[in-house]
């Protein structure tokens, strides 16, 4: 079994990584680490960057774990990514993070958390950063 987690390069995104890695030694699985962009904007902040990856690299290194990084712009929804991701790997658990938004926010943008949540074949973990 794998662990899939989304991963951005935010704060949520660095306490999701810290959790999975977590998890990951507590079940002794592997990752599967999920960055993705739907392309539809010249600049997208949750893309990380190449010095962001190895960034995540060097800390899923140094934690010993096995892991695997997926990203891709491929015109889907970060929640499509993540949950189909999960499906392709059969995974046992999906790690991600969570932000405090607004009412309205949730209203016109949707949430992608709650769509994993909803979709998920897999138990998910949802972390919230500390501030």
């Amino acid at each position: 079994m794998t662990i899939v987690v989304g991963y951005v390069p935010t704060p949520e995104g660095e306490a999701v990584l810290d959790a999975a890695i977590a998890e990951a030694r507590l079940r002794d699985q592997p990752l599967h680490v999920v960055n993705s962009s739907r392309g539809d904007a010249l600049v997208d902040s949750r893309f990380a960057s190449g010095e962001a990856l190895e960034q995540a690299r060097a800390r899923l290194d140094a934690a010993g774990v096995v892991y695997e990084i997926d990203q891709r712009v491929a015109g889907h929804e970060a929640s499509d990514e993540v949950v189909d991701a999960a499906d392709r790997v059969k995974a046992s658990l999906i790690v991600i993070g969570m932000r405090r938004r607004s009412p309205t926010g949730k209203l016109i943008t949707g949430s992608q958390a709650q769509r994993i949540l909803l979709d998920a074949h897999c138990p998910v973990l949802a972390v919230k950063a500390t501030y």
